[in-house]
């Protein structure tokens, strides 16, 4: 269990990598968009498309995982906080199953869309341009299919009693 935990954290860790350079790249695209445009008259063609359909899909989509495994996501404990510890414990636990079970649903019903979108041949025309879309809608599937094996290996870490070795904040 030790191992897959270790195989998970690499693979949100990597995840995440690949969400950073999508910023990173969303970044010198719109800047460089924005220079063009001012200065020479002509902005970069496709920009809106490849930020709204590239860049930004991977950026919100793939690092769902991480802040998974960091126990990031949002969460209100009205009532819960006045429990004791250990009830308080018992209840994070027993509700991982739930949210596995939404997560699970995301990660196929996104990865039906993308093999639509990929039979379809998505595209977006821009100007006299075709930008093809599909292959980002595997972004949606790959976040959330990731965070449904984390929140299940936390689970299983729960109804053993065993903690992963390592602090993975």
């Amino acid at each position: 269990m030790q191992t897959l935990a270790r195989l998970l954290s690499l693979a949100a860790s990597g995840t995440s990598v690949l969400a950073g350079l999508a910023v990173a790249l969303m970044m010198v695209q719109v800047t460089l968009d924005v220079f063009m445009r001012h200065v020479f008259g002509q902005p970069l063609m496709g920009t809106l498309t490849i930020v709204s359909y590239y860049y930004m899909v991977i950026a919100a989509f793939v690092p769902l995982a991480l802040a998974e495994q960091r126990n990031a996501h949002i969460s209100v404990e009205f009532v819960t906080e006045r429990f004791p510890e250990q009830v308080q414990h018992h209840l994070a636990g027993i509700m991982l199953l739930p949210a596995a079970a939404v997560a699970a649903l995301l990660t196929w019903r996104t990865w039906e869309a993308a093999w639509r979108a990929v039979s379809i041949g998505a595209s977006q025309t821009n100007g006299s341009s075709k930008i093809i879309v599909w292959p980002a809608t595997f972004a949606l599937p790959l976040g959330a299919g990731l965070m449904t094996l984390i929140i299940l290996l936390r689970f299983a870490f729960y109804v053993t009693g065993r903690k992963p070795e390592e602090d993975n904040t």
